[in-house]
């Protein structure tokens, strides 16, 4: 079961004016399953996104980057479950490029403001005419409140649905910030298979909104990890509709810091859900690695740590098999790291310090917060300002199975 994560309840997802989104059941692998999401946006909308760095990237990540850079306004998202529609070349192109047009079409758009988006298994061809066949359902069912069902509609290995909002003010209007994210396994940076759709209805500057979006993802997607294998989908879409009224905010604009935090906090919940939905998580860790002299040498050893199979089984079985950790750090690759001079902590208890194991540390102490659902792990370089902070899970029984049986 996920570690202490909970499906957002429907009330909690707020409307954001100029978004309406529908979904349906159109059988893409499996019956009886949501798995078709539309979302339509406000005329005159603006809309970035973040993109995986796999080489071997989709076939919609490709169409979407395109249809991006051609900047005619998107209206419109078509997201599908159950097939990734990647590792499929020219054909997943055409096959991605035949939905948008059929979506458009039918909300009388260009194909090219229509940005699509697959999860799923790879290499299998998108049964693109049974996406086809739930776009007329999905568009039926257009709401300002579907951001539930929104988020039903794009899980896949996901245990529970993910969403969260906030509401802040700027120039004295209330301003709305809704997400949701859905990704358990594949998970790694750059991006993390996951997808995330973050939609305000600010007004903001299209210079604005690129700058938040690499802030917000470099703070949240991009520190988290569930096993080290990066997906060939991820995809992160950032849209403002610009229907709050407020002044539109600029990077120069004295709220802009106060509209980028609160966008930034809403990615850091659903990037943290989606670690604590790893596929049979059963403990959440945070992993903060400071007082080094770059944050790149600090986010070497912090992802050492996170993706060690054996440090990830010793978490799930609640054994302080602590060397396991110093080991990681020590093979991180910093040539001239003095392991004399750093600390390492579990919680706020010292482990080890002086190139061992800390003269005041009990094992009972580190029994004790190995038990804990959520647990810090803490590495004091004592060589810089530089720090870091990442998020991941442990490797249970049921990481294997869901991945070995996950085709069936």
């Amino acid at each position: 079961m996920p570690v202490k994560l909970t499906a957002p309840q429907a009330a909690s997802l707020l409307s954001v004016k100029g978004v309406s989104l529908g979904f349906a059941q159109a059988h893409v692998r499996k019956p009886n399953r949501k798995d078709v999401l539309v979302i339509t946006l406000a005329e005159n909308s603006r809309v970035v996104g973040v993109f995986t760095k796999n080489r071997f990237c989709a076939a919609p990540v490709l169409l979407c980057k395109d249809f991006l850079a051609q900047q005619q306004g998107i209206r419109a998202l078509l997201v599908n479950t159950g097939c990734a529609n990647a590792g499929t070349g020219e054909d997943g192109l055409k096959r991605a490029q035949l939905s948008c047009e059929a979506l458009a079409q039918l909300l009388n758009l260009q194909s090219n403001q229509v940005l699509p988006f697959s999860t799923g298994v790879i290499l299998e061809p998108l049964p693109v005419d049974k996406v086809i066949a739930g776009l007329p359902v999905a568009i039926a069912n257009l709401q300002e409140d579907n951001w539930l069902n929104a988020a039903e509609a794009i899980m896949t290995t996901d245990i529970v649905a993910k969403g969260t909002s906030r509401q802040i003010e700027l120039s004295g209007k209330k301003v709305t910030i809704t997400g949701i994210s859905k990704g358990s396994g594949m998970i790694h940076p750059n991006m993390a298979t996951m997808l995330g759709y973050i939609a305000t209805d600010a007004a903001v500057s299209q210079a604005a909104l690129e700058s938040i979006i690499q802030y917000a993802v470099n703070k949240s997607f991009n520190c988290i990890t569930v096993d080290g294998d990066t997906s060939t989908n991820d995809s992160l879409i950032l849209m403002a509709t610009n229907q709050a009224a407020n002044t539109e905010i600029t990077e120069n604009s004295a709220d802009f810091v106060l509209l980028r935090d609160a966008l930034t906090e809403v990615a850091i919940e659903l990037a943290q859900a989606i670690v604590r939905d790893g596929e049979g998580a059963t403990k959440f860790m945070t992993v903060t690695v400071e007082g080094g002299k770059s944050s790149e040498e600090c986010r070497q050893i912090a992802y050492a740590i996170a993706h060690s199979p054996l440090i990830k089984t010793a978490f799930f079985a609640s054994d302080p098999n602590l060397g396991r950790i110093l080991a990681a750090i020590g093979y991180a690759g910093i040539e001239d790291l003095d392991v004399n001079t750093l600390q390492l902590y579990l919680g706020d208890v010292l482990v080890a310090e002086k190139g061992g194991r800390a003269a005041s540390y009990r094992e009972d102490q580190g029994t004790a917060i190995m038990k804990e659902l959520d647990i810090l792990v803490r590495v004091v370089l004592n060589r810089g300002d530089a720090k870091v902070t990442i998020w991941t899970c442990d490797f249970s029984y049921d990481y294997v199975k869901i991945n070995a049986d996950y085709r069936s």
